[in-house]
């Protein structure tokens, strides 16, 4: 079909009610990562995990997630984007059941990893399939917003229900929530949803899946354990075998002919573009979310569920900037949006380094709304820039490529800013530690601020209450410097996409009724 042609074609009451359906599994999705948080006490006293098994009950969805994206969004191009989709939900719902009802720690590790992987087809099967729904420019833009507002409802909802069913019920409550949004995504998936594969589609290099996996786990692992314990041996040897088998798989996709990936997608230097604003979005974003949960419990001393309804605003203003990009973009170049989209979320970010002067409760809400409003737009409309730079039949593929960028910079934030904010830390507490508290216990508390709260709980008074005041005061100096790294990273970002988009065209403007 002629692209003058395609930019006009205008999405039916059938492909809305669609989107609607797109975005159940979508919120679903989100949910999952956070939900299980609260579950933590009540699956400990009951499986009695050791604390590696509990790690990995948290870590290994997130894990199979990223590891699994670039595979699924290529299969999804090869079996149909709509079949991987349904195939996914069914995995997903039967596999929450064998979690909900898992009577070890290693049957709940094996379902939470099986999860994973099943959660893995939701984004680019979903995106992709956006991709042939909406055609015309302004109503995939705004689809995209929905898709984007999926997930924050997810993440914003997730820990409120799951607290609401822990109430009520016993932890494994939490993954029966899945259950009925598969089930019903099932029923009225086939007649909702149109089915799309590409029709020159090759199989699957089954070695190119494995490199693709054991790359992004790899690095992943390495890099999260790195924000955990610092720059260990196994956090560099982790990253560095991560990094050379992706180098292997690279250069495996040049000598094929079918490869898992198509590279000419980053020949386009609006795609890769957009691609790393993307992935610098999601960089700071992490970052500045891991130090804002600490401050809120560690400084502050709010219980999770208290802190994190005070992320709700948060949450709110992206929802509802979510729903105002699509009208700006039908009146501004995405390229202006993303850039001052970025200047608006270092201006969030630089709110945040008044903690020491200001009521820091009310720096943090303001921070975080101001920067949450600022990467709406980057979210949104690079998304929208990278899944639009793609030919049709390749769409999964770059879905996946999208939502992989993502994963890599949120991990990526949380291990850079986070070992900057350890390192800012233990020089501030090298001579803080009062002279009175043992040796032993000292060195805990130069550690981290969460070593330090529970070294002070078991120290007589004053000592322990200037322990940990003075923690604390070491975590507010290390928050500030991050916030300040970040707001500079992300005004170097908009300065540098704004330079980098600055010729790209929008397919909205190079479709006008006169040039049908």
């Amino acid at each position: 079909m002629p692209e003058a042609v395609v930019a006009h074609s205008k999405a039916t009451r059938r492909e809305w009610v669609g989107l609607a359906v797109i975005a159940l599994p979508c919120m679903l999705y989100a949910m999952d990562l956070t939900v299980l948080n609260l579950a933590v006490p009540h699956l400990s006293a009951d499986l009695k995990p050791t604390s590696a098994q509990l790690l990995w009950i948290l870590d290994i969805y997130g894990f199979l997630v990223a590891g699994s994206l670039i595979t699924m969004g290529t299969l999804g191009d090869r079996i149909g984007r709509r079949r991987l989709l349904l195939l996914g939900a069914v995995a997903f719902g039967v596999t929450s059941v064998i979690a909900a009802y898992s009577r070890s720690a290693g049957m709940l590790i094996a379902a939470r990893a099986l999860l994973g992987v099943a959660g893995a087809t939701i984004a680019p099967s979903t995106l992709s399939l956006i991709r042939n729904m909406f055609l015309d420019q302004h109503q995939r833009t705004f689809a995209i917003s929905v898709w984007v507002t999926s997930y924050s409802i997810g993440g914003a909802i997730g820990p409120l229900l799951g607290g609401v069913m822990l109430e009520h019920f016993w932890w494994g409550s939490v993954f029966l929530l899945a259950v009925p949004v598969m089930v019903l995504l099932l029923a009225v998936g086939p007649k909702l949803l149109p089915e799309y594969r590409d029709p020159n589609a090759k199989p699957i290099d089954l070695l190119s899946a494995v490199l693709s996996l054991a790359s992004i786990l790899l690095v992943i692992y390495g890099l999260k354990r790195a924000a955990e314990h610092g720059l260990g041996l196994a956090a560099a040897v982790s990253v560095a075998a991560g990094a050379l088998i992706g180098i292997a798989f690279v250069r495996r996709q040049h000598r094929l002919e079918h490869p898992l990936i198509e590279l000419e997608l980053f020949r386009s230097r609006t795609f890769s573009a957009a691609l790393i604003a993307y992935m610098l979005g999601t960089f700071a974003v992490f970052g500045a979310y891991v130090f804002i949960a600490q401050y809120l419990q560690l400084v502050l001393g709010l219980t999770p569920l208290k802190a994190g309804l005070w992320t709700l605003p948060s949450f709110a203003m992206f929802i509802a900037g979510s729903m105002i990009v699509p009208l700006l973009a039908r009146r501004f170049p995405s390229t202006q949006l993303i850039g001052a989209g970025l200047v608006i979320a270092a201006v969030g970010l630089a709110v945040l380094t008044l903690l020491d002067t200001a009521s820091p409760l009310a720096v943090i809400v303001t921070g975080s709304v101001i920067y949450s409003l600022g990467f709406t737009p980057v979210v949104i409309l690079a998304t929208d820039i990278i899944v639009g730079s793609a030919p049709v039949e390749r769409a999964g593929s770059a879905s996946a490529i999208s939502e992989t960028s993502s994963e890599l910079g949120g991990a990526l934030g949380i291990a850079v800013l986070g070992s900057i904010g350890m390192a800012v830390y233990r020089a501030r507490m090298a001579t803080a530690v009062p002279s009175g508290v043992p040796s032993d216990a000292g060195e805990i508390a130069r550690g981290t601020l969460g070593g330090a709260s529970a070294v002070a709980d078991r120290l007589i008074a004053p000592i322990g209450t200037e322990l940990l005041a003075a923690a604390r005061d070491a975590f507010t100096q290390a928050f500030v410097v991050t916030a300040a790294v970040n707001a500079l990273l992300v005004l170097a970002t908009a300065i540098a996409a704004t330079l980098t988009l600055r010729h790209f065209r929008n397919v909205r403007d190079a479709s006008k009724p006169s040039a049908v």
